[in-house]
């Protein structure tokens, strides 16, 4: 051996480190000794170190596990992963998770997510019903760990099978974890593992699945609150569209689409006017903000003016009384009046998008820009009259059309011009601005949109 290469194991590092007096090493029993003595301390402490990195190694891939399944707000989604999570985890054969129901006719448990086996597996046997194998889980008692399933004082005492159904697939051990939600304590579901062979499940297993489960019950209830709200606020603007009168010889088109993505809906709105001197107003508005607030905001917004419509008001008187009624925030509003008598439209602006006027041989410009401060904030609206007679067009527009977070606004609104100049006539049927919609937005948008179309029809349009 090289005398000049350095000490190499444990034995060689101690024997260079203790000398005797005469400056000689030790003789190599009393070194065996010190080394053995060391070794003895040591271990245990290297074994503890061992099992601190595999706990913790254990900890952050369940915490990986949990934060991917609460950053997610679609149910399909979570209990698939969490099933396919938590059956990789366990190492079982297969994984289901069956979601909690209560119907007319008592408790039915329906299965919702397979993993590690194809749902055909399945398909012939009927959903498991509250025995006393499965009760602990559906009932929220607590885990159930099996060694053997089939030795389980339990197993076998229910009709028809009495037992495993012929065809179902093997399973010796067993492992059943209810998912409790956080918020209510109810019992969501329940995940069920199998395997094959015996003494398969341990201690760490049911720690992993507990744990899995725990954090699917915190995204099943974060994703339940998210439908509830998306459900409440959608309904609830729906609620509050208006049925637009028909109006001699105006063809009015309207469009609502609620957010195709998230939950941002609830701020935008529209109506159409029928006023007692035969005019009609023309309202559309944008509530800054999402959800069940936004949309009160809105409500609220919307009754005022068609309140204060009815007195006849003019749009700047309009606006003015509302904005002192709006809490400060930011509320946008558009108001035309059209008086059939001279064709004309007069409007104010309250902070909205400028309107598109297309006169009858097919000028367009944008009217009505900056004109005042949102509702809440201005305190004056001026007011502006122009000619809308036969054969020009009205378009108001709320943002979720012309913006998004990859598409600038001042682009948006020019891509608007541009289509309905492109579409021309065909934006007389509803299908067409569907249509226009659908190409401006590429089919996703991430807000409201609300759109008025109106038309002044000549005496030969129906």
């Amino acid at each position: 051996m090289d005398s000049s290469a350095g000490p190499t194991t444990v034995a060689e590092v101690v024997g260079r480190c203790f000398l005797g007096d005469d400056g000689e090493p030790v003789t190599v029993e009393t070194r065996r000794r010190i080394v053995a003595s060391i070794e003895e301390a040591v271990s245990p402490l290297v074994e503890l170190i061992d099992r601190l990195r595999t706990e913790a190694a254990l900890i952050d891939g369940l915490h990986s596990v949990g934060r991917r399944l609460t950053s997610q707000l679609d149910i399909d989604r979570i209990v698939q992963d969490a099933t396919d999570s938590a059956t990789k985890a366990t190492g079982a054969d297969f994984g289901a998770f069956f979601y909690n129901l209560v119907d007319q006719f008592g408790e039915s448990y329906t299965l919702y997510t397979l993993s590690g086996v194809p749902r055909e597996a399945f398909s012939k046997f009927p959903m498991p019903r509250n025995t006393e194998i499965f009760a602990p889980t559906f009932d929220g008692v607590g885990t159930v760990r099996s060694d053997d399933i089939v030795q389980n004082p339990g197993f076998g005492k229910n009709a028809p099978y009495y037992g495993m159904p012929e065809g179902h697939l093997p399973v010796r051990s067993y492992l059943a974890v209810p998912v409790l939600s956080p918020t209510s304590g109810k019992v969501l579901g329940g995940f069920f593992f199998g395997h094959a062979e015996p003494g398969r499940f341990t201690e760490r297993h049911e720690y992993l699945a507990e744990g899995i489960a725990g954090y699917s019950a915190i995204a099943l209830d974060n994703a339940r609150l998210y439908e509830q709200e998306r459900t409440l606020v959608a309904e609830l603007s729906r609620s509050m569209l208006p049925d637009v009168p028909e109006i001699p010889g105006l063809r009015i088109i309207t469009r609502y689409l609620p957010a195709a993505t998230g939950i941002n809906i609830g701020g935008d709105w529209f109506d159409v006017i029928r006023l007692p001197s035969g005019r009609t107003a023309f309202v559309i508005g944008d509530v800054v903000g999402h959800g069940v607030a936004a949309a009160t905001v809105m409500g609220q917004t919307r009754t005022a003016i068609r309140s204060y419509a009815l007195l006849e008001l003019c749009p700047s008187d309009l606006l003015r009384h509302v904005s002192q009624l709006t809490e400060p925030g930011f509320v946008t509003c558009f108001y035309a009046v059209h008086d059939p008598e001279d064709h004309s439209l007069t409007y104010a602006n309250a902070g909205h998008l400028p309107a598109l006027l297309k006169d009858p041989d097919g000028r367009i410009e944008q009217i009505g820009e900056a004109l005042a401060a949102p509702l809440g904030v201005g305190v004056e609206f001026p007011q502006r009259t122009t000619s809308f007679p036969p054969g020009a067009d009205l378009v108001l527009y709320t943002d979720g059309l012309v913006e998004s977070p990859a598409r600038d606004l001042t682009l948006g609104i020019g891509r608007l011009l541009d289509a309905f100049l492109a579409f021309g006539d065909r934006l007389g049927a509803a299908a067409a601005w569907d249509d226009l919609i659908k190409e401006i937005t590429h089919n996703r948008h991430d807000d409201d949109i609300a759109v008025i179309h109106v038309h002044h029809t000549t005496g030969g349009e129906e």
